[in-house]
């Protein structure tokens, strides 16, 4: 079976057609036809290289959703036509400590959809079926293609360092993992800041949910915010006087990074001893997590901002991802 797709051939090259040939399902594989597919400023950093050495032709798209077409002979548990989302990870070794205890994510054997894996910027995805997620019917499919990177990214630190009891929680950068943020912040019943440069941003991200503004660059207000906070999720993938942000920490605070920072993230140790607060980071989420996130998102209205383009014009859109221009997410319609 030959799968149409864009792929881009070289690294920084624009993508093009690209045919790719499928034998057989394995007996634990689906076939996916891609209704949508989110863009996430992960695969600009693939298409250009700037997480070493790709394998090209690289077929972008993690954030698929789309219906299943074909099973494998294991596959019991999906139906044809049923509607499904996969995301970052399509692939563990389902043997090791971290998949026993649902937390996939961690899998030194961790496959990635669109790593040394022909991706979603296709009409159709082969993945193992067990990183296939159903959707909850309430999820618009466009609005949720993101949900399956951009916002599991954020409701799994929310979650695991929320915890159950509302706190009081601190959004850094108001874009696309950020509005995610907020979103699922003010749903779990947290108390939510947003942090920005920009002014222009405050009446957005109230509506979006947060219950206070402050901006990053206004020092008075930075410093009014001492002490107030008992977790900081730093969505940016630039660097901050991240000192200042463990002052707003309360004690046992956290400050969470999951943008991908360049370099190194200097902090005071000293600043860490008072009170005992501490650094994290955080990436995707097990299966478990997904499932859960997912479910969420369909209870409690959580969706992408999302302009909808079509998959023809990947190439105008993937260059928008790659100057900032995106608001807040993209997401190509490839039927």
């Amino acid at each position: 079976m030959k799968i149409h797709a864009f792929a881009a051939l070289k690294p920084k090259g624009s993508l093009q057609p690209f045919d790719y040939d499928v034998k057989e399902l394995g007996p634990k594989e689906v076939l996916i036809k891609v209704s949508h597919c989110g863009i996430c400023h992960s695969d600009v950093h693939l298409l250009d290289g700037d997480w070493g050495k790709d394998i090209f032709p690289l077929v972008p798209g993690h954030e698929v959703v789309g219906t299943v077409e074909k099973l494998g002979d294991e596959i019991k548990y999906w139906k044809k036509g049923q509607r499904v989302g996969v995301g970052w990870q399509c692939g563990s070794c389902f043997a090791c400590e971290w998949c026993n205890k649902g937390e996939e994510n961690l899998c030194s054997g961790s496959k990635a959809t669109c790593r040394g894996h022909h991706g979603g910027f296709a009409e159709r995805v082969v993945v193992d079926g067990r990183f296939a997620f159903p959707l909850p019917e309430e999820l618009d499919s466009a609005k949720a293609a993101p949900l399956l990177c951009g916002g599991i990214t954020v409701y799994s630190p929310l979650r695991r360092l929320g915890g159950a009891v509302p706190k009081r929680v601190g959004v850094v950068g108001i874009g696309g993992l950020g509005h995610f943020a907020l979103q699922f912040g003010r749903a779990m019943g947290h108390e939510v800041t947003a942090f920005s440069t920009s002014p222009a941003k405050e009446a957005e991200a109230q509506r979006l949910g947060a219950h206070r503004f402050v901006l990053t660059n206004d020092k008075k207000a930075m410093k009014a915010a001492k002490g107030s906070l008992d977790l900081i999720v730093s969505t940016v993938n630039v660097h901050q006087d991240w000192n200042v942000f463990i002052d707003i920490l309360r004690p046992n605070g956290t400050l969470c990074t999951v943008g991908a920072l360049p370099g190194d993230m200097s902090v005071s140790p000293t600043a860490l001893l008072v009170d005992q607060k501490s650094v994290a980071g955080s990436v995707i989420g097990g299966r478990p997590m997904i499932g859960e996130m997912l479910s969420f998102a369909g209870r409690h209205n959580v969706g992408a901002q999302a302009e909808i383009v079509p998959l023809s014009r990947v190439n105008e859109v993937i260059d928008k991802v790659r100057r900032g221009k995106a608001r807040y997410r993209i997401v190509l319609a490839c039927e």
